[in-house]
């Protein structure tokens, strides 16, 4: 595969200069932590259908990551090849990251809930040789969906099923012993090590790429910001899909040579049970996460004083909600904003958390800046929202096949859709979007995929769609529709349709309203800001 990296060149010599890229990659950590403390707990990996979890100490992590990758160049994975994974929250997720880097391949975890409709996108666009899913997860058979899907993939060599019972089970393929020694160099520090796919604005996703020193600055940054150590235990419940799950609660642990716990179905009643087993004392995911955890101590189960730091990302937090985790699990909530295309940006300090978490998203991590400008690119006096702009040493290498997408300057800024406020001592409040993406529970929905599905519908003549509050979820969706004469259009009728599409179910609407007509301006331009208020009386009615 032929990456185009074309962010990179640019910040080459500053970031290395300013010691913000330190020409580290995972692998370096993975040895370092073998040598030092072999037999330390790496992963501690919970499974829902599983009695007992699966612990790995660092040297049997490194054990499995060795037949892996001898694995992956066996079923020919070469240098910057795309290997794709579909996989929930498990330790085999771990080792394949690990093992990508180790032979110089790029590594593409996608979320478990895309179904063709998205996955033949990906797989297509980025050339991917391997192609991993679960044999079932969560009543679903994603084995069934990846056979029906190898017809229309001319760049897989191989499939893979975790838990399979083919020749091309998990076991069979990538734990074998009868695979090679592996020849050649491994990941360079500045070649595409993730490739990640974001849902924006354009009707289909995007790629971001990254290389090992722009995840490593951002990581060693936040670590430092977060006041963490070699002694944490971390909980690993958000999906690893995720550049949340991937970068802070996969990578990092092996970072700080630490130990994740993972757990691949959400409970907060489950969660509490591990957090009390395994020590848990941090955890980073969205707000819904918090807000489970302290009902379930409320209905009744222990708490757990040693987890005392989390970070919260994808959503302001409820500033209801800092002051019931600080009362009901004894835990600061640090809030954080951040974007695929360059990790967490600002965070607040665990020492400011119940001060600020509040009322802003953070500050600025080492080796990143931000910029808050008007209409016309000039900067807006402190206080004043306007387009939020940020630049720095974790920005992704560009856009896969797009760079003309990039939406980086000549200074280097990248513009992120947001609209924010910064005040006088540089943190940040997001105060609304300018892309047309709904976030639900941290996940980005589509709008403009969603809307473009429903527009084929012969009953629909024009459709809409935006988020609305939600006390839990911070948003939930809404899909406004006006109909053809003489055409109907039930709530049902839209499910059946996404369905029949093969759209994943998390990005179907909760909500349908048929109208007569849709707000315009004169040209004709839907006026989005109007449904998004006449919305908000749906998520006040809840």
């Amino acid at each position: 595969m032929e990456f185009d990296p074309v962010l990179l060149a640019p910040r080459l010599a500053p970031m290395k200069a300013a010691g913000l890229w330190r020409d580290e990659t995972i692998d370096t950590y993975l040895r370092k932590a073998v040598q030092e403390r072999p037999d330390k707990p790496a992963v501690v990996a919970y499974a829902s259908d599983q009695a007992e979890p699966v612990r790995l100490s660092y040297r049997q992590l490194d054990e499995r990551v060795g037949r892996i990758a001898r694995g992956l160049a066996a079923a020919g994975v070469g240098r910057q090849d795309v290997v794709t994974f579909q996989l929930p929250n498990c330790w085999e997720f771990v080792a394949l990251s690990l093992a990508c880097v180790r032979i110089g391949a790029v590594a593409n975890p996608v979320m478990p809930i895309f179904r063709q409709h998205e996955l033949n996108f990906m797989l297509n666009f980025g050339e991917s040789k391997v192609f991993i899913v679960p044999r079932v997860f969560r009543g679903f058979d994603y084995e069934a969906m990846a056979r029906g899907m190898l017809p229309g993939l001319p760049h897989l060599k191989q499939l893979v099923v975790l838990g399979g019972e083919g020749e091309d089970s998990f076991e069979r393929v990538l734990l074998g012993d009868a695979t090679p020694p592996l020849a050649g160099p491994g990941l360079g520090p500045d070649e595409v090590a993730l490739l990640m796919y974001t849902s924006g604005t354009t009707g289909e996703p995007k790629g971001v790429m990254h290389t090992s020193n722009t995840l490593f600055s951002n990581l060693h940054a936040y670590i430092e910001t977060m006041a963490l150590g070699r002694g944490e235990v971390i909980l690993g419940a958000s999906p690893m899909a995720h550049l949340t799950g991937y970068v802070y609660l996969a990578m990092l642990p092996v970072a700080l040579n630490a130990t994740t716990v993972l757990q691949d179905v959400w409970d907060a009643r489950r969660a509490l049970q591990i957090v009390r087993a395994e020590g848990v004392t941090f955890s980073m995911a969205s707000t819904p996460f918090v807000a489970d955890l302290c009902g379930a101590v409320e209905a009744g189960e222990a708490s757990i004083p040693a987890f005392n730091k989390f970070c919260c990302a994808g959503a302001p937090i409820p500033p209801v909600l800092i002051e019931r985790a600080q009362r009901v699990l004894g835990m600061r909530l640090c809030s954080a904003w951040g974007m695929t295309e360059n990790g967490a940006v600002t965070v607040t300090e665990p020492s400011r958390a119940l001060e600020m978490s509040g009322v802003s998203d953070g500050r600025p991590l080492r080796g990143m800046e931000v910029k808050i400008v008007d209409a016309a690119g000039q900067a807006v006096p402190t206080g004043d929202s306007g387009e939020l702009l940020v630049r720095g040493a974790s920005l992704f290498a560009g856009y896969l096949k797009r760079p003309h997408l990039n939406g980086v300057d000549a200074d280097g800024w990248f513009d992120t859709g947001d609209v924010a406020t910064v005040d006088a001592a540089g943190y940040i409040r997001i105060t609304g979007r300018s892309k047309d993406v709904v976030i639900r529970g941290g996940e980005n929905i589509p709008v403009v995929e969603i809307e473009n599905l429903l527009y084929q519908h012969p009953a629909i003549s024009v459709v809409a769609v935006v988020g609305y509050p939600d006390k839990r979820l911070g948003e939930r969706v809404c899909a406004f529709v006006t109909v053809k004469e003489g055409a109907s259009f039930t709530f049902e009728d839209m499910v059946a349709y996404l369905e029949s599409r093969q759209v994943a179910r998390q990005y179907f609407p909760e909500r349908l309203e048929i109208a007569p007509d849709l707000p315009r301006t004169p040209s004709g331009k839907l006026q989005k800001f109007k449904l998004r208020t006449a919305a908000k009386a749906f998520g006040d009615a809840d």
